[in-house]
C-alpha cells in the first residue's frame, strides 16, 4: 500500500459497510463474542497438548514517557503491625488504576468508544454516565470470560525485523501473508493476536510517547476482521496506528472493531514469552482464556489472557 492515508469520506463508507454485516439483531449486546459457540469451544480444547501455560500480559508498568498515569500498588497493612482480630495478622494492598492507559495490559468493553454519538449496534454514547455503563459494560458481555481458539500473528517475524517501527502499519494483505507463512488459518470465532514487536521495542530502546507515534493496524484490517468472523482482537500495542491514517478519525480501527463490528478489543499485550513458545511447538494456535474483573458498569478491566498449548 503505497499511500496509506484514507479519507473521512472512504472511511465512513467502510465503517457502513461493516456495520450492515451484523447478524444478530437490534438488542444484540455481546457483538462478536456470538461467533463464539458451544462447539468452537469444544473444538478449541483440542488445542491443549502439551499442558503447558503462557501469560499474554505484562506486569502492571511504574510512571514513565508512555505512563503519565501509572498504576499504583501500596501496601494498606503489614504483617508486624498490630491486629484487630485475636491471634493472626494480614498483610494487605490497595490497587488504582487508570484500565486504558497506554501501557498496561487491559480488555475493552463495547461502550469504550462512541462514534457520532452512537456504540455498538446503534446504542446512544448516553448510556454511559458518572456512574458507568448501563448498557455493553465489559460485565454485561464477559462476566463468563472469554474461551477460544487463539491464534497469534506474528508480522514482525513475517517482515524480518525485530519490531514495526512507531507510525508502521499493518494491512489485511500482512495478515493474510503472516497466516500463509505461518501455516495456520483464522477462523470464525477465534481470538486474534497480532504481533508488532511493541514490547520489545520498549524493553530495548525504553519508553517514547506512543500517544503521538505507535505501529498498529491499518484500517483496512477491519475487513479481514469481518470476512473470518473474528471474535476477539488482541495487539502488543493498542491496534490503531499513531499518527491516524484516517483524516479526522484518531482511532479508527477502534471505531471499527468495538464500534462497527463488536470485536472486543486487548490492548498493550505482551507476546514474547508466546513467541518462543509457538516457534518452539512449531504452531500458532492455542486455547486462550481471557478473564477480566466483574466490574459492574465499567468500560474496560485489566485482564491476564492465558494461552494454554
Amino acid at each position: 500500500m503505497s499511500d496509506p492515508t484514507m479519507s473521512a469520506a472512504n472511511f465512513r463508507a467502510l465503517y457502513e459497510r461493516l456495520r450492515g454485516q451484523a447478524r444478530w439483531g437490534a438488542a444484540d449486546r455481546r457483538g462478536a463474542l456470538n461467533h463464539i459457540t458451544p462447539a468452537r469451544v469444544a473444538a478449541a480444547a483440542a488445542e491443549v497438548r502439551a499442558g503447558r501455560t503462557v501469560t499474554l500480559a505484562a506486569p502492571m508498568a511504574s510512571s514513565a514517557a508512555d505512563n503519565p498515569e501509572p498504576g499504583a500498588r501500596h501496601m494498606k497493612r503489614l504483617p508486624g503491625e498490630p491486629s484487630d482480630v485475636p491471634g493472626v495478622s494480614f498483610a494487605a494492598d490497595q490497587i488504582v488504576m487508570n484500565v486504558h492507559g497506554d501501557v498496561d495490559s487491559h480488555i475493552d468493553a463495547l461502550c469504550h468508544v462512541s462514534y457520532e454519538g452512537m456504540l455498538y449496534n446503534g446504542v446512544p454514547a448516553s448510556v454511559v454516565t458518572s456512574r458507568g455503563a448501563a448498557e455493553l459494560s465489559i460485565d454485561d458481555a464477559a462476566h463468563d470470560g472469554i474461551v477460544g481458539r487463539g491464534v497469534l500473528l506474528d508480522i514482525a517475524r513475517l517482515r524480518g525485523v525485530a519490531w514495526l517501527e512507531p507510525g508502521d502499519h499493518v494491512t489485511a494483505a500482512e495478515l493474510a501473508a503472516a497466516e500463509e507463512a505461518q501455516q495456520v488459518q483464522v477462523g470464525p470465532g477465534d481470538l486474534l493476536f497480532v504481533r508488532l514487536g511493541h514490547r520489545r521495542r520498549r524493553h530495548e530502546l525504553g519508553p517514547w510517547d506512543v500517544a503521538r507515534s505507535r505501529a498498529g493496524l491499518h484500517p483496512d484490517a477491519a475487513e479481514y476482521l469481518a470476512e473470518r468472523q473474528v471474535a476477539v482482537l488482541g495487539s502488543d500495542s493498542n491496534s490503531d496506528t499513531a499518527p491516524s491514517v484516517v483524516d479526522g478519525v484518531a482511532f479508527p480501527v477502534h471505531v471499527l472493531a468495538l464500534n462497527a463490528l463488536g470485536v472486543h478489543l486487548l490492548d498493550y499485550l505482551q507476546f514474547d514469552d508466546l513467541q518462543n513458545v509457538c516457534e518452539a511447538a512449531g504452531r500458532w494456535s492455542f486455547l486462550c482464556v481471557i478473564a477480566p474483573l466483574r466490574l459492574l458498569g465499567a468500560t474496560g478491566s485489566p485482564v491476564n489472557p492465558i494461552a494454554i498449548l
